[in-house]
């Protein structure tokens, strides 16, 4: 028993009061005591669960509410950025830009006025590469940053077309009447009718005709006459007579036998058969039985349906992949499942300003018969795929290995040199249209996975690990698909190198976060040198001196403003630390003198960034020359007449003069080496343009160049002195007055 009953009991027996007083008010007014007690208690208890949270709650609001306060007030940053803008600034201009990219890069830090977020100041990602980003091992990891290498093998593309199947135009034959008569006979009464060649087709009837037989017999008898005579120029002349009555009725329609039957016969008659001059199908009769028919009216039209004709239309980047003579597959709609093999025998040069497609005719034999004019088919044709976007893989094609072919007629085939059979045009080597004797000696195409290129508009670019960790962004030019998973990249990478697959997206936006190229505008610190090499600039930097101007244009830009050179007016020319540095104007040069280092980097990144992309687009260049040219190519190394080094402008172009071999950069430069080649050859022999003669042209520095800031926006004032500012509206009048003669002397050298 527990204590409360027993506490209970002792109270129910306690025993009555001696007095004899009543206990029960008592007893009430304790318990109602009790009572308030345990309410009291447990109106304690509900405040406690139900205010102690609740106070906890406002706090944290009162408390999120006051930090949003204090950060818009400017009190504190976001994110702790402020002891970082503190660093970072002492070491650099920062640029401050909005995480949602909503603005473009601020010089102040507050806040984005579109989305109202805090501006964050634009870094690099630890990288000083404008055009690259460092990602950390931890962040790698993080992002799930995943690389694969580019990989190069023979690679083909499958093209699919429809088109119809239509006779073959070189086998087409019209029947019409030599001389004027009647068709007593028609012996093809109907289209579709098969016949052979000199089948009997109609019966004419002529009076011209039957007069015609009438003097080849007489002639002939005056011949055979004159024969037993012994004047020889009687002789002589009955038989001229005789050939040309020959010569006559062949021209009226008769065949050699019928002349044979003629003459054997020795009676002239009046009706003619007519027969057929190929073997084939009638396709259109044009005349019925007992017509007067005049001469040249046609009668029937005849095709030879051994071979036909399938009509496919390509679009214009399908039919840039296929050649002459490439084999297709075709499958009728008549026939489904059944194989028909041809080959292309015509490429339209044209592109159907309607349909926007390029016509292909493909020659099909048809021995058996089995294909209908009209009929539909779908046609498949494996082209091979390279990395050069001007360069056609070869085709290994074991029909066609070693073998000689029609240039007109590419199922005419043969093992050695000849005549076509059909055309009696000279057979050509089947290597002349692109095909091998070699198995698997396609050429070979760049390819890498999908996901690895980004794709925004006309922009296509590649993240590539150049070191382990930093990724440089890449334009590429992209190819045809290759399957579900691969794509084909004509140039932007090189074989080995490894590009990103996966987290390629977190790469990016990193690049635009720190103000670098990335997918949305992958051209920010492109070259626009030509653009931006305006009349003005070039009248300006014509001012220098020779040798200043030659260093002028190898620089491009202001180390300061970033500006090309000869846009604010004359370059002004000083020496820093030893180096020849040129500088937009006067007032760049207090700020150059006082941090040279900080400055001069500049024209370090720009010298790097695109110098590695020019050389390899002059090596693949020379790579298309014969390795003899491109001996002689790189010991020239620069194209006389322009002054560029060969392969800037596409392969070189080889001239011969007067006995010795010279490489121009283009066909434009040729006129002007004909015309004074003596002079060109000069310089050539004089070593003006041999290896190691001119280093400052030949190795070139990059002619890329970042954009070109606008001086408002991105610029600190510059104070420009008087002097300053008044030479420079006469070097612009200077400029005026020599921009057209500049334009003639950049003319010319094109030209």
């Amino acid at each position: 028993m527990s204590d409360v009953d027993s506490k209970n009991t002792e109270t129910t027996q306690k025993p009555a009061p001696a007095d004899g007083t009543d206990a029960r008010p008592a007893d009430r007014a304790a318990t109602a005591q009790q009572r308030k007690v345990e309410r009291k208690e447990a109106r304690r208890w509900w405040i406690k669960l139900v205010m102690q949270p609740a106070l906890f709650l406002l706090c944290g609001v009162l408390l999120i509410v006051g930090l949003g306060m204090a950060q818009r007030l400017g009190w504190i940053t976001a994110g702790g950025s402020g002891g970082d803008n503190h660093s970072i600034a002492a070491g650099e201009d920062v640029r401050y830009i909005c995480p949602m990219m909503c603005t473009p890069p601020q010089s102040e830090p507050g806040r984005c006025p579109v989305c109202a977020m805090e501006l964050v100041p634009a870094s690099g990602g630890g990288s000083s590469d404008s055009r690259s980003v460092q990602i950390d091992p931890a962040s790698r990891r993080v992002a799930n940053i995943h690389t694969v290498a580019v990989t190069s093998m023979p690679m083909t593309r499958t093209i699919r077309a429809i088109g119809e199947l239509n006779y073959d135009e070189g086998t087409l034959k019209t029947l019409s009447a030599y001389v004027d008569g009647r068709l007593d006979r028609l012996y093809a009464d109907y289209t579709g009718i098969v016949v052979k060649k000199g089948d009997h087709l109609a019966l004419v009837y002529s009076p011209r005709l039957y007069s015609g037989q009438v003097e080849l017999l007489l002639s002939k008898k005056a011949h055979e006459d004159s024969l037993s005579a012994t004047r020889t120029r009687t002789t002589q002349s009955n038989l001229n007579l005789y050939e040309s009555a020959k010569q006559r009725l062949i021209e009226l329609g008769m065949t050699e036998s019928q002349i044979e039957q003629l003459e054997q016969a020795d009676e002239a008659n009046s009706r003619m058969h007519l027969c057929a001059p190929i073997s084939g199908t009638v396709i259109e009769k044009f005349a019925v039985e007992g017509q007067y028919v005049k001469e040249g009216q046609a009668i029937y039209e005849l095709a030879d349906l051994s071979t036909v004709w399938l009509m496919l239309e390509l679009f214009p980047e399908d039919a840039a992949t296929i050649r002459y003579g490439q084999k297709v597959e075709a499958e009728v709609q008549s026939l489904p499942g059944r194989k028909f093999t041809g080959r292309v025998a015509f490429i339209d040069p044209n592109v159907n300003p309607k349909t926007r497609t390029v016509g292909v005719r493909v020659v099909i034999p048809n021995a058996d018969g089995l294909l209908r004019i009209g009929d539909y088919a779908k046609a498949t044709i494996e082209a091979p795929l390279t990395s050069s976007v001007d360069q056609q893989g070869v085709i290994y094609d074991p029909e066609l290995a070693n073998k000689w072919i029609s240039p007109r007629h590419p199922h005419v085939v043969e093992t050695s040199a000849g005549k076509c059979r059909v055309c009696n045009v000279d057979l050509v080597p089947a290597a002349q249209f692109g095909f091998t004797a070699e198995a698997n000696s396609n050429g070979e195409a760049l390819v890498v996975p999908r996901n690895a290129v980004l794709m925004a508009g006309s922009n296509s670019v590649v993240y590539v690990e150049t070191e382990p960790g930093r990724f440089e962004i890449r334009r590429v030019v992209l190819g045809p698909s290759c399957g579900a998973h691969q794509i084909v990249i004509h140039s932007g990478v090189e074989k080995g190198e490894q590009v990103a697959t996966r987290g390629n997206f977190l790469i990016d936006s990193q690049m635009q976060l720190a103000g670098n190229p990335s997918l949305i505008d992958p051209t920010k610190a492109e070259s626009k040198w030509d653009e931006a090499m305006s009349a003005e600039m070039i009248a300006a930097l014509s001012e220098l001196p020779e040798e200043d101007r030659q260093l002028a244009e190898n620089q491009r830009i202001c180390p300061v403003t970033k500006a090309p050179l000869g846009s604010m007016g004359t370059p002004q020319k000083i020496d820093v630390a030893g180096q020849t540095v040129f500088i937009c104007c006067k007032g760049c040069e207090a700020r150059l003198l006082g941090d040279s280092a900080k400055y001069l980097v500049n024209l370090t990144r720009v010298e790097g960034s695109s110098g590695g992309e020019v050389q390899r687009t002059i090596e693949a260049a020379l790579s298309k020359l014969t390795p003899a040219d491109q001996s002689l190519a790189r010991q020239q190394r620069m194209c006389p007449v322009a002054v560029m080094p060969l392969g800037s402008m596409g392969t070189p172009k080889k001239v011969d003069v007067n006995g010795t071999p010279v490489f121009i950069c283009c066909e434009g430069c040729r006129e002007a080496l004909l015309e004074e080649p003596e002079h060109y050859v000069k310089e050539l022999a004089s070593g003006d343009f041999s290896e190691g003669a001119h280093d400052a042209a030949t190795d070139l520095p990059p002619i890329d160049l970042p954009e070109i800031f606008d001086p408002q926006e991105d610029l600190p004032p510059i104070a420009f002195p008087q002097a300053v500012h008044d030479s420079g509206i006469e070097s612009r009048q200077a400029s005026e007055t020599s921009t057209k003669r500049v334009a003639e002397q950049r003319k010319d050298a094109v030209r």
